[in-house]
């Protein structure tokens, strides 16, 4: 197996055109010898938070609305939050730094330290071996999250954002055109 990819993003390279997962970044939540899950986080829906998870609307990050996180279980929803403390007791899993999945079956307000919330219906997922042979065919780009990147307040950019801020030939990619007939 590849190092794991947990806490790191996944981007598409330009070549990969599934509909499912062109131009996405993808945070990961695991990655093991059984297999990796991730979240999109650059496709919001149009469902408000508010809509479905009320008790969360007030904590959940601008726009405020469900992202799809991936094609696998989407009537599945999970949350990564931010919290101020290092440690914000049971109802929080630590991915990386302040971010980590929030157990969205309490209040919020019992989970100490929370600051903000994004939801995930469904998400992405890799059988064991799967994720590792997609990085050998060059499919996507292995990359350090930054905070910004999981709340992110223009997920439509996210995928550019994060190619423009990395260093060397990736940085050029930040260029690529939306649509490559416009090239």
């Amino acid at each position: 197996m590849h190092d794991s990819t947990r806490g790191r993003i996944l981007v598409a390279t330009p070549s990969l055109l599934d509909p499912n997962f062109a131009r996405t970044v993808i945070f990961m939540l695991e990655h093991n010898d059984e297999g990796a899950i991730g979240v999109v986080l650059n496709r919001p829906s149009e469902l408000p938070v508010a809509a479905t998870i009320a008790p969360w609307a007030a904590k959940a990050v601008p726009p405020g609305v469900i992202f799809i996180g991936g094609p696998v279980s989407p009537s599945s929803v999970i949350a990564l939050a931010s919290v101020v403390l290092d440690d914000a007791g049971d109802n929080w899993n630590q991915i990386l730094g302040r971010i980590g999945t929030v157990d969205l079956d309490v209040d919020p307000s019992d989970v100490p330290g929370l600051d903000e919330v994004r939801m995930f219906a469904g998400y992405a997922g890799w059988a064991a071996g799967q994720l590792e042979a997609e990085l050998l065919q060059e499919g996507w780009y292995v990359l350090d999250a930054e905070l910004t990147d999981v709340h992110t307040d223009d997920p439509f950019e996210l995928w550019w954002e994060v190619l423009g801020r990395q260093r060397g030939p990736l940085a050029r990619l930040a260029n690529y055109p939306r649509d490559p007939r416009d090239n």
